[in-house]
């Protein structure tokens, strides 16, 4: 189950980025389960990772080949196992498929960073994963990024991709991204995994500036379940192979860019809410007129992560004393509640802290009956609004992650 129609998707491929499939039986026999991507010589490389402080081995283990100052080539990612909760054996695993890699594309071991996803506590199979490294290496092409997509599914229902054309004095950039999340979304850094590659030029501190900046703005503000997992990670690499350089230097050229990535990321981020697990209502919350972007945050993830509002989308029961309670309860320090407004849509369900007078409950079922829901809330404090993407709680979620190991 997911939120709207599939999407066709029509992903472009990036000058110098390969990705390779394969399948290693890791969890289902015969599901290609192993994705390699390759990364050219000259590209740099930014990425952020989840802050669980039980984060997996190969989180540590790129974190510490990137840190190590080699190049990274080689991105090698496998689902079905997480290979988190694993301990020493773990990192020891992780290490071991990296190794193999490394040998069979005569690199540094340092320059492949490794990428799990799926049960945790489970040990990795490190035979199955060597196993299928060749014809991963053999199937590298630039075009193969919908494969790649289908690759790193888990739970997801759908693929997950997007690719932006940037024009710039008569030149292109190039701009494509995969992600995969469905469950154990409340990334508090990125999703579970996403990739995204420009052909772009640009500096190695000033990418990893854009994608801290951009991933505020996109896949930090997801949340299906309000858990976040062990194995987040969020690459962004620019090969440089359309020669277009973009630079503090240029800022039109910039501004452009950082829209694109913009509309990738969020693109994705959204990708993952709509096929969040047992899904049946895309929601966004967003919190206007707040003082600072920690109260605004604060008082959406409440509304957001509510069991009670979440059950309410579910059942498009339009219950928006629900939601008020949230409001009061996200604690905003001296909230004149009397200054609050609430709408559903457009539609006016709280004025001045109280139930407005034009509402009607037809109004209200109206607006819970559909697919797509806006949450809206002013506090009428400051100037300060964010928003926030989420899901309904459904019968599904509970079976779909009571059986998951099954």
């Amino acid at each position: 189950m997911a939120v709207g129609v599939e999407k066709k998707l029509e992903l472009l491929p990036v000058k110098g980025f390969r990705l390779g499939i394969a399948s290693a039986g890791i969890k289902k026999p015969g599901r290609r389960d192993v994705v390699v991507m390759e990364v050219p010589v000259d590209a740099t490389l930014a990425a952020v990772f989840t802050r669980n402080q039980f984060c997996a081995a190969p989180v540590v283990l790129a974190k510490k080949h990137l840190a190590s100052g080699a190049l990274p080539r080689y991105l090698l990612v496998n689902t079905g196992n997480a290979n988190a909760g694993t301990g020493a054996a773990g990192l020891i695993a992780a290490a071991d498929c990296c190794a193999a890699l490394a040998e069979k594309t005569r690199v540094d071991t340092e320059s492949v960073l490794p990428f799990s996803t799926g049960v945790i506590g489970e040990p990795l199979p490190v035979a199955k994963i060597v196993a299928a490294l060749d014809a991963a290496l053999d199937n590298l092409d630039e075009n193969h990024w919908l494969e790649a997509a289908h690759g790193i599914m888990t739970t997801d229902t759908r693929p997950k991709g997007h690719s932006v054309v940037i024009e710039h004095q008569g030149k292109q950039i190039t701009l494509t991204g995969i992600s995969k999340g469905s469950g154990m979304i409340m990334p508090n850094m990125a999703t579970m995994l996403g990739y995204v590659a420009t052909d772009a030029v640009v500096d190695a501190n000033l990418l990893q500036r854009l994608l801290s900046q951009v991933n505020e703005q996109s896949f930090n503000r997801i949340t299906v379940d309000g858990d976040t997992s062990t194995n987040d990670a969020c690459l962004l690499v620019a090969t440089g192979q359309s020669g277009v350089e973009v630079s503090d230097l240029e800022p039109a050229l910039m501004d452009k860019f950082v829209a694109g990535l913009r509309e990738v990321m969020l693109e994705l981020a959204q990708a993952i809410v709509k096929d969040g697990e047992g899904a049946t209502k895309f929601v966004e919350v967003r919190v206007e007129r707040a003082a600072n972007v920690d109260e605004a945050l604060k008082v959406a993830y409440t509304i957001a992560h509510s069991p009670l509002v979440k059950t309410a989308l579910f059942a498009s029961d339009p219950n928006w004393g629900r939601i008020l309670a949230c409001v009061g309860r996200a604690g905003v320090q001296d909230l004149d509640v009397d200054e609050v407004n609430i709408w559903l849509d457009d539609v006016a369900i709280v004025r001045n802290g109280g139930r407005a007078e034009s509402y009607t409950e037809a109004q209200g079922q109206a607006v819970m009956n559909q697919e797509n829901i806006l949450i809206r809330v002013s506090l009428n404090r400051g100037q300060v609004q964010e928003s926030i993407w989420t899901t309904d709680l459904s019968h599904d979620y509970v079976k779909i992650n009571a059986e998951y190991r099954s």
